[in-house]
């Protein structure tokens, strides 16, 4: 069980990976709607890992992943992103994001994706 924060300006999106993530035994810590409330959050809750969207309002997920890894280089995060972002994944990737999932996914490759990340050190 791993306590997971959200990060997606889509609250539709939130629920359907919350529910994903809850089904399968971890708890989510906390939602955010961009890149500056996830930065925020991430400092008060300490989550075990962060599932971040790359476009949002305000700050973007690729912009937030350089932040958070900067005050936790060990964070853990997972990047969502929608179909021809193809750059903008190298680039999260290369920020420190730990894994990236196209949108729409399927649950099983998701959840997989979360396990694989929170056992890898």
């Amino acid at each position: 069980m791993a306590n997971i924060l959200l990060v997606d300006d889509s609250a539709f999106m939130r629920k359907m990976e919350g529910d994903v993530i809850t089904k399968n035994g971890h708890v989510i810590v906390g939602e955010a709607g961009n890149g500056k409330e996830a930065i925020d959050m991430y400092q008060k809750l300490l989550p075990d890992l962060v599932i971040m969207d790359i476009t949002m309002p305000e700050l973007n997920g690729v912009e937030a992943v350089k932040v958070i890894k900067t005050l936790d280089p060990k964070a853990k995060i997972i990047m969502l992103s929608a179909m021809g972002q193809d750059y903008m994944v190298i680039e999260a990737i290369s920020s420190g994001a730990s894994d990236f999932i196209v949108k729409p996914f399927q649950d099983e490759k998701f959840i997989k994706s979360i396990n694989n990340v929170l056992e890898a050190d």
